[in-house]
């Protein structure tokens, strides 16, 4: 049986995507100002932080990851290969510090703690994301929407994305 937080993990992934997928791509370029960073920008933030804490706490995880660069944050397929990648990195991680004693190498705390850290990480920045599209006239469809929310419907049920509860492949 797989822990209950890497399942965790994979939902927090699954919902994450799906907005992703959601974002037309024109709008991965949209930025509620001119000192803020553009859509696009704030997911290669959320990958690229994802792989600071690899290169930490797993540095066998991060070798074969990039990061990505402002000039390819417009770019929605690579901002996908990146994000899956490095939530695989991270759902290994956690997998396996949760299958010895949970401590994570370079991070105070257990691997629960480290778990709702990068949670808290990447919903806050799906918010300012979601703020981003609708202070720059962009609508997300109301499956989407609400869907973000529909953590305990079975991955086949959840909104905007069908199939397992696994990320795309990198």
């Amino acid at each position: 049986m797989t822990d209950p937080i890497v399942e965790a993990w994979r939902t927090h992934c699954r919902l994450a995507f799906a907005l992703l997928n959601a974002i037309p791509d024109e709008a991965l370029a949209c930025s509620t100002s001119h000192l803020h960073r553009s859509i696009g920008q704030i997911w290669a933030h959320v990958h690229n932080h994802r792989l600071d804490w690899l290169e930490s706490t797993a540095p066998d995880l991060a070798a074969t990851l990039e990061k990505v660069s402002k000039e390819q944050a417009g770019d929605k397929t690579r901002l996908e290969q990146a994000l899956a990648a490095s939530a695989q990195a991270i759902e290994t991680l956690l997998a396996r510090s949760l299958a010895g004693d949970g401590r994570l190498e370079g991070f105070e705390g257990h691997a629960a703690t480290f778990f709702a850290y990068m949670v808290a990480h990447g919903a806050y920045h799906q918010g300012e994301i979601c703020l981003a599209l609708t202070q720059t006239g962009y609508r997300l469809p109301k499956e989407v929407e609400y869907g973000i929310w529909e953590w305990q419907r079975q991955p086949n049920q959840s909104a905007g994305q069908k199939g397992s509860n696994r990320t795309p492949a990198a």
